[in-house]
């Protein structure tokens, strides 16, 4: 029978982890990348169409590739942070489905119909950037999701092949805490949620 993980794993996950806008000068492996990756995998999605894919943005010259696409207020988050994960979807991932949904003929499910395979890219491509920071947060580190920056232009320079869609960005490292603005409240779940 499987249990509750303890209050600190929860905190570390969830109650005290912050969106973090400044950063310490500690390095992110690219050990520790492919760890985040190894965790996020595994994570659920329809047909286990797995749809997410990643740039991890490290060295100087790839930061000044993204720089000029980023909101102004993004920019020194980027550029201090050890990585930024650029977080995309790939509208051909059905191509990939004989592989990872064996069971049946999904591909068939998706091929010229652009409406599901869209809704379907981004939905879960979406769920996987989530486990991703999940991961990332297990593994002992801090994150920064944005969505501030042009996404058609980060798409023509991290996804040329035109058929991977930036969804959003996050950086990732040790956060500073003085750069931390005050907890804003989350709603009550009186508020959020209804059981029926």
């Amino acid at each position: 029978m499987q249990h509750a993980i303890n209050d600190e794993a929860l905190d570390q996950l969830f109650r005290s982890a912050r969106s973090q806008n400044k950063w310490q000068n500690t390095p992110v492996s690219a050990t520790i990348l492919e760890a985040i990756y190894d965790l996020m995998r595994w994570g659920p999605t329809s047909a286990n169409c797995s749809p997410a894919r990643f740039v991890f943005v490290t060295t100087p010259e790839a930061k000044e590739r993204l720089k000029p696409h980023l909101l102004p207020g993004n920019v020194a988050k980027v550029m201090t942070a050890p990585v930024t994960a650029i977080i995309g979807y790939d509208l051909h991932f059905y191509e990939k489905l004989p592989h990872l949904f064996p069971h049946t003929d999904a591909k068939s499910w998706f091929f010229g119909n652009h409406p599901l395979i869209q809704t379907t890219a981004f939905r879960n491509g979406t769920l996987q950037g989530a486990y991703f920071m999940m991961a990332a947060r297990s593994l002992g580190l801090d994150c920064g999701p944005m969505s501030g920056f042009n996404n058609e232009e980060v798409d023509k320079a991290f996804f040329p092949e035109g058929h991977v869609k930036s969804n959003f960005i996050c950086a990732i490292g040790t956060g500073d805490p003085s750069g931390l603005f005050g907890r804003s409240p989350r709603l009550p779940f009186d508020e959020a949620c209804r059981v029926v």
